[in-house]
């Protein structure tokens, strides 16, 4: 039961595929900034899905997949030695290896009193697992923070308040605030809200950009399918610097998206799908020992035996599941596995059986 990487495995909806195949003659140039129907059905989805208001069609921007973008964020945006990226302490690593890739400095913080002038002035190079990679700066302020909520891996929601103090203190500072947002439809014990809704950012989107990818809730993975909205000058920035890498989604991938952004029937379908998988994996999992840390939304179990993750790891896979050690999104998993809910239906019932022979 592969219950590590959270990759979909269930149909993709006939709409979609059908809106694919009708695309399929395409033998110009897609538009790197989109075609006007799938920005046009972005905001509406934005509106209809999140309660996103205030997004111009102009200020979204269809990208090969949100990995991708995560990526190439620091480096698009001109980031390089001198400057700090911030990004969660359990976090996926895409921004860590964004960042560095960039040549930019990194710092994992979940909250706003880690980012003191002193640590981020004092940053030196450490071969340390905290700090690896990290450079000299005099900066007094990060040049880019990342949230994502709900989280990879821990399944956190972050609460309006918390992400108006993070707007707001961002907004003080000049920094860009890039909110992660793939998993915003999968809120279980708690609502998940966007960077760009209007109780965060009062309806105001400069300095924030919001990440959104049909990976998830449209099972789109295999066809890398995602957009990024939010500051019209920042995303005229990163349209006019994709435009020159050939940063551009193909044309039929671009109508899929348009028929998945359009149908909101099949993603309330994958949406129940996933529910029903927690509903049965969690008390199993509760069952056999294990705590089960936030988990509030997303595709994820946060859960802890209370021991090395390896050992927690080694466990699971004598009675065959696989599933991720914590360490892997930072230090502080050490102590943690994540596990999955994107197996299908009898894989999370087999697990579940498993499970049940511990308890």
């Amino acid at each position: 039961m592969d219950l590590s990487v959270g990759t979909p495995v269930d149909p993709v909806a006939p709409v979609i595929r059908d809106a694919l195949a009708a695309a399929s003659s395409a033998p110009g140039y897609p538009t790197t900034h989109g075609t006007p129907a799938l920005r046009e059905a972005a905001v509406s989805a934005l509106a209809r899905r999140y309660g996103i208001t205030g997004v111009s069609p102009e200020a979204v921007l269809p990208a090969i997949g949100t990995k991708e973008l995560i990526a190439w964020l620091p480096t698009t945006l001109g980031l390089g030695a001198g400057d700090v990226v911030v990004v969660p302490e359990l976090a996926y690593p895409t921004y860590e290896v964004g960042a560095l890739l960039a040549g930019a400095a990194v710092v994992r913080a979940d909250s706003l009193t880690q980012l003191g002038p002193s640590v981020l002035s004092g940053l030196r190079a450490s071969g340390s697992s905290e700090s690896s990679g990290l450079r000299a700066s005099g900066s007094s302020a990060p040049a880019l923070v990342y949230l994502n909520s709900p989280s990879n891996p821990t399944g956190r929601i972050l609460g309006v308040d918390h992400l108006r103090k993070v707007v707001e203190w961002a907004r003080e500072r000049g920094v860009l605030v890039a909110s992660d947002e793939c998993y915003l439809g999968l809120g279980w014990d708690d609502t998940p809200v966007s960077v760009l809704h209007p109780q965060v950012c009062d309806g105001d989107h400069t300095g924030l950009l919001a990440i959104h990818s049909l990976s998830k809730t449209s099972s789109l993975a295999g066809y890398r399918a995602g957009f990024v909205a939010g500051d019209p000058a920042v995303v005229a920035e990163l349209l006019a610097v994709r435009k020159h890498a050939g940063l551009m989604v193909p044309t039929p991938i671009q109508a899929a998206m348009v028929a998945a952004l359009d149908d909101d029937a099949h993603e309330q379908e994958q949406r129940e799908r996933y529910r029903r998988r927690r509903d049965a994996l969690l008390p199993a999992l509760l069952a056999a020992g294990f705590t089960v840390d936030h988990s509030e939304g997303g595709l994820y179990l946060w859960a802890t035996r209370d021991e090395p993750c390896r050992d927690t790891v080694a466990w699971l896979a004598q009675r065959g599941i696989l599933v991720a050690p914590g360490e892997f999104y930072g230090p502080r998993g050490a102590r943690h596995v994540r596990v999955a809910l994107t197996a299908t239906d009898e894989r999370i019932a087999a697990a579940v059986q498993r499970l049940g022979a511990q308890s």
